[in-house]
């Protein structure tokens, strides 16, 4: 209060935080749009409501679905991405233990709603060349980045051969138990095809040691 015992007025939020946050607000309705209502939800008007934004004022930060749809997929890969670095600056020290939770943190990365959300736009892009070439090096660049942080947690000193190849198929088991998901609950089948082929990629790093 001031000294004539008026209540001062709390400070306004600033203009470009009210921004941010209501872009951030738009990004992350799209992604559950797109991840539990599928690609025809996630037009700006549909996602602007979803929000509880205006119109104007989504369009102001996605005048186009276009805009929006590429702002969303490189929110989702950075999502993905950052999600899987800080698991893996935490692996645990013994092989056996790091090696389970890297392929846990692979799966992890294709069984989420980021996924579900990517998923959709992937299936879309099939049947539309420009969406496809908007799309794919964005894809490309994640599909590097989670192949570099799988290989460096199964093998962070370098002493396995074969640790590229396996990372690799260890991701491609990991997106398709991810398509799995999509359709229904697919979590016990999928926690013993990940525990056999943990099993596996364990045998194959010690042999090839």
């Amino acid at each position: 209060m001031t000294s004539s015992g008026t209540r001062t007025p709390a400070p306004r939020e600033p203009q470009q935080e009210r921004s941010r946050l209501t872009r951030e607000r738009l990004l992350r309705s799209a992604i559950d749009a797109l991840a539990q209502d599928g690609w025809a939800s996630a037009t700006v008007a549909a996602v602007a409501e979803r929000a509880g934004v205006s119109r104007g004022a989504a369009q102001h930060h996605f005048p186009t679905r276009e805009a929006l749809i590429t702002a969303v997929l490189e929110q989702v890969f950075d999502d993905m991405t950052s999600t899987a670095s800080a698991a893996i600056a935490t692996l645990p020290d013994d092989d056996a233990g790091r090696i389970a939770a890297a392929v846990d943190r692979a799966v992890a990365i294709y069984t989420g709603t980021e996924f579900k959300a990517a998923l959709q736009v992937w299936a879309a892009a099939a049947s539309d060349s420009a969406l496809r070439e908007l799309i794919l090096p964005m894809e490309g660049k994640f599909a590097h980045a989670a192949h570099q942080m799988t290989v460096s947690a199964l093998d962070p000193e370098g002493r396995y051969p074969d640790s590229r190849r396996i990372a690799q198929v260890t991701l491609d088991l990991a997106r398709g138990l991810g398509l799995a998901d999509t359709l229904s609950d697919d979590s016990r089948r999928r926690a013993q095809v990940v525990g056999t082929w943990t099993e596996l990629v364990r045998l194959a790093l010690t042999h090839t040691a």
